[in-house]
């Protein structure tokens, strides 16, 4: 090794040894966007994916709308399509909508806007819920779906009440039970907070607990929002993610919170600090600005490594990488 990569690597070492915050944690992709509007002739929006390892495939599904949009209302013209790639990195989006409810009748025909989703892999099936507007109501509301191949879709039911966007499945029952973590109140504007639910059957949903309100840093003090938990020894990790609004503009924020495993509506530790916040010339302007928002993780427990995919400023879709190990002891010490 030469001498100065062997600094380098040791100076890494040192800064993580006395790291006082978390934002030393991810690192981005060194080559940029793995998906820019840019390059998808036709699209006016790329952006928020849901990540889920299937196989040797990763699959992403990936928000889009498209500037000849026929269905929808107003913006809510949103699409979810499939993303795949043998690497975590080289991503093939398909051309073709994976959600489709026109054809399904009343109500169904009425749901549009089909973006933000959150998957999560439960034996043999992988389970969707999709936030989605309906025609003339308040909403989102939270559809479940599943599919084992990520080719054919089956629309299950709803499982929020309107305006609760965000709703993320644990990816095993506990103590007998199915959990999902909920984000009520975050529809366009007003705040949101981080709140649990628990069914015997995915479809039935009710002892609804809150778990944790925005506003404990300034990073996230209109908006929280969860994602899929992630299962480590130490609880369960939850990539989340703030917002908040200075007077220069809204900005979205990454952070972390871990959760007891049996008791989940238990917060036991957190990041005080971010994980990331909006850097890049891509993450800082486009059509939502100064926005990174993540839908999910990926964790390689072999590798002690957390993939973390995320939307940036609605036009482009991003990979950093980070310890797994690393982000759980950022909540545990309250980096």
């Amino acid at each position: 090794m030469k001498k100065w990569a062997y600094t380098v690597l040791v100076l890494e070492k040192l800064i993580k040894v006395y790291m006082k915050d978390a934002t030393q944690i991810f690192k981005r992709h060194e080559g940029g966007p793995l998906l820019h509007v840019k390059d998808f002739p036709g699209k006016a929006q790329i952006y928020n994916p849901a990540p889920v390892q299937y196989g040797e495939e990763t699959i992403l599904l990936v928000s889009v709308v498209e500037h000849a949009a026929t269905k929808g209302y107003g913006r809510d013209v949103g699409q979810t399509r499939v993303a795949r790639s043998s690497d975590g990195v080289n991503f093939e989006l398909s051309e073709e909508n994976f959600i489709d409810t026109q054809a399904l009748g009343e109500p169904w025909d009425r749901y549009h806007h089909f973006i933000d989703n959150r998957v999560t892999k439960i034996g043999d099936w992988f389970y969707i819920i999709t936030p989605v507007m309906v025609q003339g109501f308040d909403s989102p509301i939270g559809m479940l779906g599943r599919t084992k191949d990520f080719k054919t879709y089956e629309r299950m039911e709803t499982v929020t009440q309107p305006k609760n966007r965000g709703a993320s499945l644990f990816p095993e029952k506990i103590n007998g039970k199915y959990y999902k973590l909920d984000r009520p109140g975050g529809g366009d504007g007003g705040d949101g907070d981080i709140w649990i639910s628990s069914s015997p059957d995915l479809v039935h949903w009710g002892e609804f607990k809150p778990v944790l309100a925005a506003g404990y840093r300034f990073w996230n003090v209109q908006k929280i929002g969860p994602t899929p938990p992630i299962k480590t020894k130490h609880g369960w990790l939850d990539i989340i993610h703030g917002v908040f609004t200075p007077a220069g503009g809204t900005y979205y924020y990454i952070g972390a919170i871990l959760l007891d495993l049996k008791e989940p509506w238990k917060v036991i530790g957190k990041t005080n600090s971010y994980l990331m916040m909006p850097e890049e010339p891509w993450e800082r302007h486009g059509n939502c600005d100064n926005t990174i928002f993540p839908c999910g993780a990926i964790a390689d427990y072999d590798k002690d490594q957390i993939r973390l995919y995320y939307g940036a400023c609605d036009y482009a879709i991003c990979l950093a990488t980070g310890s797994l190990s690393e982000t759980v002891d950022a909540c545990l010490k309250g980096l």
